[in-house]
């Protein structure tokens, strides 16, 4: 068995990491799940949250989006809609976002406003993957 397992995140504008981790924690659609070199194939949705890759003793984020991950012994890959490294993320304008989804709800009342609670998660994911990794 090979001790690491190759990480592929795409979407629809460009291929944000290829790389190889030890370890990777994705976002499931039922929540996260960790995956380790020679785990079972499987097909998983992908929700908003953080991706957290471990290749020896660092440790990367990306923040994404809705998409799929297929799982297989020696390779992950992601199909992301957003997928953003923690050093991309610009917390100011995520922050901002945040601020604007949180009024559209307020807005919404007992309704809701699905737009808007997609966009809360969104920007809350992003400011949490900052925020870990003394983003900008």
């Amino acid at each position: 068995m090979t001790e690491t397992i190759q990480l592929e995140i795409v979407t629809p504008e460009r291929l944000v990491v290829n790389d190889t981790a030890d370890y990777i924690e994705i976002p499931g659609k039922t929540g996260y799940f960790g995956v380790l070199p020679g785990h079972a194939p499987l097909i998983s949705e992908v929700a908003v949250g953080e991706i957290t890759y471990h290749k020896g003793t660092e440790t990367k984020r990306l923040a994404v989006a809705w998409g799929f991950a297929e799982v297989l012994q020696d390779k992950v890959t992601i199909l992301a809609e957003t997928a953003e490294r923690a050093e991309e993320i610009d917390a100011a304008r995520a922050q901002t976002a945040r601020q604007r989804a949180e009024e559209e709800l307020k807005k919404a009342g007992p309704e809701g406003n699905e737009d808007a609670q997609a966009a809360l998660a969104r920007a809350t994911a992003r400011l949490d993957v900052a925020a870990k990794s003394g983003g900008k």
